[in-house]
């Protein structure tokens, strides 16, 4: 997998989010600098288990999609004699 990089705006979207929760959940105040080396760390050692569950939930997605799909086909069969 390669490094998750985020734009200069996403990356001061989620430094903004970090400093919020630190504030409004822990009581405390955290600098821009500290936010984005907690964000590179979550990036680098967690990122690829979010990336992850965001393609098994494609699969299922998908999985869906085709046996609805499949479905749909079936539906298409004409009637003959010949059972299958």
């Amino acid at each position: 997998m390669k490094p998750i990089k985020f734009s200069r705006e996403e990356t001061k979207a989620i430094v903004g989010e970090i400093q919020d929760y630190f504030r409004e959940e822990l009581d405390e105040d955290i600098g821009a600098i500290p936010a984005e080396m907690l964000m590179g760390f979550f990036a680098d050692k967690m990122g690829a288990y979010f990336y992850n569950r965001g393609v098994y939930d494609a699969q299922g997605l998908m999985r869906e999609r085709m046996d609805s799909l499949t479905d749909d086909l079936f539906a298409l069969e004409q009637p003959t004699k010949h059972l299958r």
